[in-house]
């Protein structure tokens, strides 16, 4: 079993593209997942059904009986983020969970509720099973929902005795991308000829050297600044990285995702001919390490 992860260094690279891709062109048995929980968009092109649906419960927040308080104020003096009214209502946006309030009520009337950050899915999909989830609005740990989606899909993968798990990765190099990468055989990194996408690609390309892991890089719209997308590939060749390729700008990868569809099933253009052919260059190199 191969795990492979597509991340980008910042947003709208076209990463969900290239991943979406890879899943339409992989023949062999593999898990999905769709690691960036902040802002899930797989589901929008491998489109899922027969979902089994778990709730992610992530931190507590604090609930006051009104029956055992006995409004003694000391909740209150000692919140330190004013998340207690004056009637003795904890306000759950303010509230961080902390339990001071809990331990220090006399009355024992104060319980520190479990709560839902959002729900994660096991689906069935044409291209496979996938993994995936759904943050609530302000929902937070969503590198420990990432780490519970990676989990379930390795359960899933050797249930299945799938060959590869492909992650759509989160853009960055904070926490959720740390959790999407740490531990895993291969990064694929995707970026885009701007002097922010090279500059974001170079600190993507740096967590991974810290987490020891291969990193593969490839340029999408390479062709709407050729000088930068040579200084990407002259830097990747002096830094330890594989080029796999550079991806022209095409018409053709919007109007796939307004259509549900994945750019190598939706265009037999240039761009999709490239993208089919860095795929089998990925895989090539996964199955030689």
């Amino acid at each position: 079993m191969k795990e492979l992860v597509i991340i980008s260094g910042k947003g709208g690279t076209g990463k969900t593209c290239v991943s979406a891709s890879f899943a339409k062109l992989c023949n062999d048995r593999k898990i999905l997942v769709d690691a960036d929980v902040d802002a899930a968009n797989l589901h929008l092109i491998i489109e899922p059904s027969d979902s089994e649906e778990s709730s992610f419960t992530s931190g507590v927040k604090a609930l006051i009986n009104k029956d055992k308080c006995i409004e003694c104020g000391l909740c209150i003096e000692r919140c330190e983020f004013d998340a207690i009214s004056d009637d003795f209502v904890v306000n759950e946006i303010d509230c961080e969970g902390c339990g001071v309030c809990h331990e220090f009520c006399p009355e024992k009337a104060i319980d520190l509720i479990p709560e839902e950050s959002g729900k994660w899915f096991v689906s069935k999909t044409d291209s496979g099973t996938m993994i995936h989830a759904k943050l609530n609005i302000g929902g937070e740990n969503s590198g420990l929902l990432i780490n519970h989606l990676r989990k379930r899909a390795k359960q899933e993968a050797e249930a299945q005795n799938a060959s590869y798990i492909l992650i759509d990765g989160p853009p960055g190099t904070g926490c959720p991308a740390t959790s999407s990468i740490t531990g895993t055989d291969h990064v694929l990194i995707v970026t885009e000829p701007t002097k922010s996408g090279f500059h974001d690609m170079i600190k993507a390309k740096d967590l991974c050297d810290f987490l020891k892991i291969p990193v593969m890089i490839i340029v999408n719209k390479f062709d709407l600044n050729q000088d930068i997308t040579d200084q990407i590939e002259d830097y990747a060749n002096k830094s330890n990285a594989l080029f796999m390729g550079r991806i022209p700008f095409d018409d053709d990868f919007p109007r796939a995702i307004m259509n549900k569809k994945a750019p190598v099933e939706y265009s037999s253009g240039k761009g999709a001919d490239v993208l089919k052919s860095i795929y089998e260059k990925v895989i090539e190199n996964i199955n030689k390490h």
